[in-house]
């Protein structure tokens, strides 16, 4: 009776020890780097949002967060690598509404589930979308640039991140709505897109407006039209989609955090906490407001919610207006 009251006592002794190493080890994550992928080449949007929280988010994690570009089929290799990842916390992605949305919806081949294989953890930014030309366009505002399309169908062409993006998508269903047919040239980012609107090799691009936004103040491109709710503060004499009659692609872009299906919840929490904490610093608020962003910082059940409902527009966009991949 005695042996086995012992044995009985060392076997929960055991398995106290064995939860509260389990418990030690939840609460010391992270005890190396984190990596965050950036699904698109430097320089866009995207990866401008990402390197802003990642130079600052130390403190607040506990732990360096590395940025990793990983671009390619419209976002869809950089976020089918967080989908295929190790749930453990050190590979996280930044969730954008052409990864989760608007490339799911209309490639049938993408390898991953945008509502089932990802745990959302938090939307940082929403941003708008701008129509820019390259100056030699022959139209500075949008009633000239509409009315150049229409009288040149398939003359001009126009650059996004990649065949599948919200660039790609929201200028399809503009093409549609305006009956314009402009050739879509796809890059792998925004960034390469703009290096060659700008070089004039393609006239106009459909962007993010961070990253444009730089090439616009200094007269490299002309801003024609913006997806945002109202006029932006810094472009005030450019209209939004709704206001030129478009209203179904006035439509704001978000950039999140998440991470492979089946994250703990106690990692998203301090994720979700971390990122929160950094975007309460001054420099960092500065930085991501001056790129034209509006600061989010929601729940993931929020998040969750609104990767949802945004890949239920873009798939009945899709099919509305009949959209396959070139």
């Amino acid at each position: 009776m005695q042996r086995r009251t012992l044995i009985a006592a060392a076997a929960f002794a055991s398995a106290l020890l064995a939860a509260h190493g389990a418990a030690l080890a939840q609460q010391a994550w992270p005890t190396k780097p984190v990596r965050l992928v950036v699904p698109f080449a430097p320089g866009g949007t995207t990866d401008i949002i990402a390197r802003v929280v990642a130079e600052k988010i130390n403190g607040p994690l506990g732990q360096t967060m590395i940025v990793e570009n990983k671009a390619g089929g419209g976002g869809s290799v950089g976020a089918n690598e967080i989908a295929k990842a190790t749930p453990d916390g050190y590979s996280l992605g930044v969730a954008t509404v052409s990864t989760t949305a608007a490339n799911p919806a209309i490639n049938t081949k993408i390898p991953y589930n945008p509502i089932t294989d990802f745990t959302p953890i938090i939307n940082v930014a929403a941003t708008p979308n701008v129509i820019a030309v390259h100056p030699s366009f022959p139209a500075r505002d949008f009633a000239g640039f509409l009315a150049e399309l229409k009288k040149n169908p398939g003359k001009y062409s126009f650059s996004s991140s990649g065949t599948g993006g919200i660039g790609h998508l929201q200028m399809e269903l503009f093409k549609s709505l305006s009956n314009t047919f402009v050739t879509h040239i796809p890059y792998r980012g925004a960034g390469p897109a703009l290096n060659d609107t700008i070089a004039g090799q393609v006239p106009m691009i459909f962007d993010n407006l961070p990253s444009a936004l730089p090439f616009i103040k200094d007269g490299r491109l002309i801003p024609i039209v913006v997806a945002a709710p109202t006029r932006l503060a810094v472009l005030p004499n450019v209209p939004t989609f709704k206001e030129v009659g478009f209203e179904g692609v006035n439509r704001m872009a978000y950039y999140g955090i998440y991470g492979p299906k089946g994250l703990p919840k106690d990692i998203v929490d301090k994720v979700n906490a971390a990122v929160k904490k950094t975007l309460e610093d001054p420099a960092v608020k500065k930085r991501i407001e001056e790129t034209g962003s509006l600061m989010v910082a929601n729940t993931p059940e929020q998040f969750a919610a609104q990767i949802a409902a945004e890949y239920e527009v873009y798939k009945k966009v899709v099919a509305q207006q009949k959209l396959k991949l070139d």
